[in-house]
């Protein structure tokens, strides 16, 4: 029990009760014992005006007058005048007096502690002020154990009406907790449970109801995050499927190519101009389609073959992806232009750094020709002492908002209208495959520019020990 919620507010709230009761009873009993007191001096004072109304008062009377006021003797002072107005033998001496003519809140409260603490019946003095101006001052002497056992009692039955009052609070309080608070979460939690056996199913969503503000904003939370998860799940089974589909797709696609492969050996032969020109290109466009799809299906089991790293003049690679996007282009009013040295070389995977440019200038294309505007698609290459930087920008209209949130990110929004992004989240982890990093350097109504960083240097593994 001291381990729920409502438990635990159960005892705090008896603890919290508990301790304002004390801080209650204090003063409480002070005044209880200032209430005591004057009622003896008033006591005091009735019996001396009985004496001196009749000053041949017999002795037995007297005592009797002392013993209801529960003093020993009177001293009252009228006209300025002192007198003993009634008298009995005081069995010792006086220890402590006390004025309760206009005494403080704090000496009130330190004098009934000291009475409490107590051990001993001492005799004391009290000095008080007459009622109905029955004189100028009026003084007795009294025992102060009848007081301390009077003050217990006082104090006994303040804890007990404090302890009920705390134990009928803390079950309210503990009613209302089960009401407000722990029905509630647990209708939340029950919901989860539901929902965690069939996140699929839209009707397992939880509704807000809540009453309580803090509540019902943790129960719309929950089913924002219902909806988002359940969302994912659907993705993730939607591209499961599409994988599978793909897989299947570039498995016959590939063997559709391996067949258009042979039958170009064939057109090699040709002695027509045009076929000896074009058909090395399209003999490298099938074998490169060819590999596409072997890659596909590595990547559709999870196993993209890592890079075969070779020493290639990036220019040739270059000039491969602009005659193809060229030809892609046709009598589109779109130029390529290039800055790459003849010599330079660089240290990568020829097929997958081919991959990363066709994907960058085909956006490129794709972007500037859905303008319908002229645009131009430059490529640019230098090294560092580290690392080679190739750069492919454009003129074209930049990438929508969409695009650079979920930029490299697949099927979130591609960089052209109706796209899917996959592109440019293959190009990057081709890169990252090289240990390199394709970043976005900038756009805007200018153009985009993307910038490929390869590093030179090689990592060496020491070999395994036997």
């Amino acid at each position: 029990m001291f381990k729920t919620l409502s438990g635990r507010f159960l005892i705090l709230t008896v603890i919290f009760v508990m301790l304002a009761e004390v801080f209650i009873f204090v003063p409480s009993v002070a005044r209880f014992r200032q209430d005591y007191l004057l009622l003896r001096l008033e006591r005091a004072q009735i019996a001396s005006l009985a004496l001196l109304a009749d000053d041949m008062i017999k002795p037995e009377l007297e005592v009797e007058l002392l013993d209801n006021a529960g003093v020993f003797n009177v001293v009252l002072r009228r006209d300025e005048v002192r007198q003993l107005a009634l008298s009995s033998p005081i069995p010792g001496q006086v220890e402590a007096t006390y004025d309760m003519r206009d005494p403080s809140a704090l000496a009130l409260i330190r004098d009934a502690m000291s009475v409490l603490l107590s051990t001993h019946n001492p005799v004391i003095r009290v000095i008080g002020n007459p009622v109905q101006d029955g004189g100028l001052l009026i003084e007795v002497t009294m025992e102060q154990g009848p007081l301390r056992v009077a003050m217990l009692e006082y104090g006994l039955n303040v804890l007990l009406l404090s302890a009920v009052i705390s134990v009928i609070t803390a079950l309210l309080l503990f009613f209302a907790v089960q009401v407000f608070l722990v029905k509630p979460i647990r209708g939340v939690v029950r919901h989860m449970t539901l929902y965690a056996e069939a996140p699929e199913d839209a009707r397992r969503f939880i509704e807000p109801s809540a009453g309580v503000l803090e509540l019902r904003e943790a129960e719309q939370a929950l089913k924002t995050m219902q909806e988002q998860l359940t969302g994912a799940l659907k993705q993730k089974d939607r591209l499961a499927q599409l994988g599978e589909g793909v897989a299947k797709v570039s498995h016959d696609l590939r063997n559709i190519l391996t067949s258009a492969q042979l039958f170009t050996d064939r057109i090699e032969v040709s002695n027509d101009p045009a076929v000896q020109r074009l058909a090395p290109k399209l003999v490298n466009s099938i074998t490169r389609a060819v590999h596409l799809c072997e890659n596909t299906l590595a990547f559709g089991r999870a196993e993209e073959a890592p890079p075969k790293l070779t020493r290639f003049a990036l220019a040739e690679i270059v000039a491969d992806v602009i005659d193809s996007e060229r030809l892609s282009a046709g009598d589109y009013d779109l130029s390529f232009s290039e800055d790459v040295a003849a010599n330079l070389m660089i240290r990568a995977d020829s097929e997958q750094i081919y991959r990363v440019l066709s994907n960058l200038v085909r956006n490129a294309r794709q972007a500037i020709m859905a303008t319908g505007k002229a645009g131009e698609i430059n490529i640019h290459a230098s090294e560092t002492e580290d690392s080679w930087h190739i750069t492919v920008s454009d003129t074209g209209p930049g990438l929508p908002p969409r695009a650079k949130e979920h930029l490299f990110q697949a099927f979130q929004g591609g960089a052209t209208k109706g796209g899917s992004g996959l592109g440019l989240a293959i190009a990057a982890e081709l890169v990252r495959g090289h240990g390199g990093i394709l970043e976005l350097a900038e756009s805007g109504a200018d153009g985009t520019s993307f910038e490929m960083t390869l590093p030179k240097a090689e990592i060496r593994l020491s070999a395994p020990e036997a």
